[in-house]
């Protein structure tokens, strides 16, 4: 992975001012580990109800907008990411490529369902694996900014698997957007603070905080996909029906919970 330039490292403020994702978190609760997402590509597709229920757990109801479901493909880059209390200057960098669809708790609580993760640091993927339940994969890929840094190329191949999925895409940042206002459809697919993963029977909660996602637009120039074909999902429309760009944001993530009797 090319080496991070300190533009894409702001500073961090000792103390976060409240953010949304703070409701969802309990008194005193203090965070784990911190990371900073950058670059984030948010490619979006309506899926049938009837498609997802097989494969998200039953404790967990498909959240829809105006009825409808939908999965989300994420690449991005994760720098600095260490535990709480750690220097920086021990963190890691890293690339992602998540894919997740949206659902709600019996208790009307919103939060994600991740389908896989694509991580191109083994650690990362063990760590997460082994804390927080998630579905990651060992991947090849590489990330690469244009000198004006308005165009990103993106290349994932997961490892070990004779047909390996992957991701290629290329998009290009344009002029800075709205943020997604509340009870839009923007907002339901990109301001999310709570993860759900399951181990056998046992379903796990996890939070995390940020300050709502500053966005950009955004073209999408290349796109191709097989990571939902290995999820058992309808392949990814190029271009995909509804995209969203952002520079990134700062990261608190907390400790999972088991949510289940």
């Amino acid at each position: 992975m090319n080496r991070t330039h300190e533009s894409e490292r702001p500073r961090r403020a000792t103390l976060m001012p409240p953010a949304p994702g703070e409701r969802h978190l309990a008194r005193g609760a203090r965070p784990v580990g911190r990371q900073l997402w950058r670059d984030l590509l948010f490619l979006h597709q309506p899926v049938p109800v009837s498609v997802l229920r097989p494969l998200v757990p039953p404790g967990l109801g498909i959240d829809t907008y105006e009825g409808q479901a939908w999965v989300t493909l994420i690449p991005f880059a994760i720098l600095g990411s260490r535990p709480a209390g750690m220097f920086r200057a021990l963190s890691m960098d890293f690339l992602e490529v998540n894919l997740r669809t949206y659902v709600r708790t019996p208790q009307g609580e919103q939060g994600i369902y991740f389908f896989s993760l694509e991580a191109s640091s083994w650690l990362a993927v063990a760590g997460a694996r082994t804390a927080y339940a998630l579905p990651y994969f060992p991947a090849v890929i590489k990330r690469r900014k244009e000198a004006d840094g308005t165009i990103i190329r993106y290349r994932s191949r997961r490892r070990l698997q004779r047909r390996r999925a992957g991701l290629d895409v290329v998009w290009r940042i344009g002029a800075p957007a709205p943020m997604a206002a509340p009870g839009s459809l923007d907002h339901f697919l990109i301001e999310r603070y709570v993860l759900y993963a399951a181990r056998g029977r046992r379903l796990f909660r996890a939070a995390v905080r940020h300050r709502p996602y500053p966005l950009y637009q955004v073209a999408v120039e290349v796109m191709r996909e097989s990571l939902l074909a290995q999820a058992g999902l309808p392949a990814m429309a190029s271009p995909p029906p509804l995209i969203h760009g952002s520079p990134g944001v700062d990261v608190d993530i907390f400790w999972r919970q088991r949510i289940d009797g």
